[in-house]
């Protein structure tokens, strides 16, 4: 259930940034295609898939030193 958990929680975000992006982005200024707002999407999921499994590695080092 984990590996589930895991693969909804990455969906569900990547979902979140997309619609974000489309939302937000022209506020700004920024005009892009859908194509180009899913694939700035997977990038910064991909980012964020790296920074998540990066602090669990570096808390579990902590909760073993201590």
């Amino acid at each position: 259930m984990s590996l589930v958990e895991s693969v909804a929680n990455v969906a569900v975000g990547y979902g979140i940034a997309v619609t974000t992006q489309v939302m937000v982005f022209p506020l700004f200024g920024i005009h892009v295609c859908l194509a180009d707002n899913l694939r700035i999407g997977a990038a910064f999921t991909v980012i964020s898939i790296f920074r998540s499994y990066a602090l669990r590695r570096l808390f579990e080092a902590l909760r073993l030193r201590s």
